[in-house]
């Protein structure tokens, strides 16, 4: 089983956390938001623990033990509670290199999206340029992820198209900047009180072509496995050895990057075996997620998740000559 070392680890009480590093927002939209869900008669309660990661060794081996059991669901990440208490739902977010780098201009893709749900991921991100640490979730060519634990999300935004409300296109990606400011608003449903979630940030491989090659497919699966390992320490350091932490995803890499949406999902799995995660829900998204994540589980459950060797199952994986994608644009 993986396990990974934490480069930082730091906690931020949330109301100081805003009061000295608040968002930077350029674009209009991303001020309407943020207007929205934290006026300046806000309360910002408790604390966030920050932490990133060095990179993980990939096993030998996949760790044998209990069965992983992978659930998919319609739709995106809605953030709800678990409905065990030992649980610990993590959520990706599907990184830039530069953690949150773009959260306050146009761009509205899943990045973007979930920090202007948690608002405080923008203050995070304020806060270590402020310290001048390093923001970086790859650093020569290996995965550096980061863990926000305990961050408020303040309110939800509607994203599907809705001529009525005002948003004929929808909101996600570049049809956001677009938008009128009454449209956003008409979106923005606000959580009173806010609900809080706890965030895992891997960068993924971007801009390839052809077939995936046997380089490109270790690189995503320990950087995905370094990542599920840091959130079971993480769950582990704050709740006891009894949490069971679980992993929310979707096809992460698959949009502006231009992934393959069953390798990526394949590979996903596969990290969380190599990583000692024990459950991952996965977000399917539109109604073409439905295929490539059912491709994806048949490999898994046959010749792929077969594999204990970790080499024999990137060889295998390679074999199935699975090639990149377009990017969507957004």
């Amino acid at each position: 089983m993986m396990t990974v070392q934490p480069i930082l680890r730091q906690t931020f009480h949330t109301a100081e956390l805003f009061a000295k590093h608040p968002p930077r927002l350029t674009h209009p939209n991303k001020r309407v938001l943020f207007a929205l869900t934290c006026p300046p008669d806000a309360v910002h309660a408790g604390e966030l623990r920050v932490s990133r990661w060095q990179p993980g060794t990939l096993p030998a081996d996949l760790p044998a033990g209990d069965p992983l059991a992978v659930q998919s669901r319609e739709g995106y990440f809605d953030y709800a509670p678990s409905q065990y208490p030992q649980e610990v739902p993590w959520h990706l977010n599907f990184a830039d290199l530069n953690l949150f780098a773009f959260y306050g201009g146009r761009p509205f893709a899943q990045d973007e999206m979930q920090v202007a749900e948690h608002p405080g991921l923008a203050a995070v991100r304020e806060a270590l340029l402020h310290a001048e640490q390093k923001v970086l979730t790859s650093e020569n060519y290996a995965p550096t992820p980061f863990l926000v634990m305990g961050v408020e999300r303040r309110c939800a935004v509607a994203t599907e198209p809705n001529a009525a409300e005002g948003r004929p296109n929808g909101l996600y990606g570049r049809a956001f900047a677009a938008a009128t400011p009454e449209a956003v608003r008409r979106a923005t449903r606000l959580l009173v009180p806010p609900t809080r979630s706890n965030i895992l940030a891997i960068e993924a491989s971007s801009y390839g072509s052809g077939a995936y090659t046997r380089e490109q497919i270790a690189l995503i699966l320990r950087t995905a496995a370094t990542g599920f390992a840091a959130a079971r320490q993480e769950s582990h350091e704050a709740f006891g050895a009894e949490a069971e932490p679980v992993i929310h995803t979707g096809f992460w890499g698959c949009g502006a990057f231009g992934g393959n949406r069953v390798l990526m999902t394949l590979l996903q799995i596969a990290a969380a075996r190599a990583a000692g995660i024990r459950r991952v829900v996965f977000h399917l998204g539109d109604a073409q997620g439905a295929g490539p994540f059912a491709k994806a589980r048949k490999l898994w459950d046959g010749p792929i998740g077969a594999c204990r060797r970790t080499d024999d199952l990137i060889a295998k994986v390679e074999a199935l000559g699975l090639e990149w994608g377009v990017s969507d644009g957004n």
